[in-house]
């Protein structure tokens, strides 16, 4: 049995799989298949779209969002990704699991952001993480090759970089722009990043970017050409609560199948029908009899 097949499927299946590695992934580059990833926040959404065979699944600071509410992914702090990272690392069997550095990680000291990516691979079991940033994390995306942990590099609308971009706005839109970006791809694979999201970028500039590289790039919101393509799960099933990006396409509504669950359940515990007698427990009969009895001894008493 090759080193990349596991016989651990998921709980109650029994259909074996082969284990997602940075080298498959590289391996769909060459052969030109193309790479499937998604965000997860929690151990339910994790097995689900591990079970539909992704190939990447992301613990991306996202969640500040569409998990925590929070308005930007500026807040959230490394142990809110280590601990949500954790969570979905009990659902994913199959699937790379990669997680976000958060804001503040890795900014200040490039040590303390060695000791950050390395919490995410010891505690939380993270196979690869993601930095924001060009030319100037090339020292950084270094030090983590070098302290094995395997780097995946994100340019172009960078969300931690929202307040010096002045909002999310699409990014390389000028030859300098593309030219400057390309640039920074380049700088990312030979410091040893082994993959590169591209986000919110015009498509030809993904493209000349993917067929420059010679590892897989994942495109959100940069056009077809890109090597893969990644969206956040909570977009594709319409559970966050604005307008969704011209790059989002829905594959579901979540929202309104919960909304109407709910609605329901209420409807059906203010009418009375639930719990209804078949989703009660009962005494056994010998007990019941003796019970119903000690009831009514103690209502002629009263």
């Amino acid at each position: 049995m090759s080193v990349t097949q596991s016989r651990s499927p998921h709980p109650g299946s029994s259909t074996p799989f082969v284990k997602v590695t940075l080298q498959s992934l590289q391996e769909k580059k060459r052969n030109r298949a193309p790479i499937s990833a998604i965000t997860a926040y929690d151990y339910a959404t994790a097995r689900l779209v591990d079970e539909a065979s992704v190939d990447l699944v992301l613990v991306g600071d996202s969640l500040a969002m569409v998990m925590l509410g929070y308005e930007s992914t500026l807040p959230v702090t490394m142990d809110e990704m280590v601990m949500l990272t954790r969570a979905v690392r009990r659902g994913v069997r199959r699937a790379l699991l990669a997680a976000d550095m958060p804001y503040a990680s890795y900014h200040v000291e490039e040590s303390e952001g060695v000791r950050n990516a390395l919490r995410f691979m010891k505690e939380a079991g993270a196979e690869a993480i993601k930095v924001e940033g060009g030319r100037n994390r090339v020292s950084l995306v270094q030090r983590l090759t070098d302290a094995e942990i395997p780097v995946i590099g994100h340019l172009g609308l960078t969300p931690q970089s929202l307040h010096r971009m002045g909002g999310y706005r699409v990014q390389g839109k000028t030859v300098v722009a593309a030219e400057a970006m390309l640039d920074d791809a380049v700088a990312l694979e030979a410091a040893g990043a082994a993959l590169l999201v591209l986000e919110g970028i015009p498509r030809e500039v993904a493209a000349r970017i993917t067929d420059a590289l010679p590892i897989p790039t994942i495109g959100i919101g940069a056009g077809p050409d890109c090597d893969g393509q990644i969206l956040v799960l909570h977009d594709a099933i319409n559970l966050t609560f604005a307008p969704p990006a011209k790059f989002v396409r829905r594959y579901g509504d979540a929202a309104a199948i919960i909304r109407d669950a709910v609605e329901q359940y209420r409807k059906d515990v203010e009418s009375g029908s639930f719990p209804s007698d078949a989703e009660s427990y009962h005494l056994p009969a010998e007990v019941r009899e003796h019970f119903q009895q000690s009831a009514a001894r103690t209502r002629r008493k009263a």
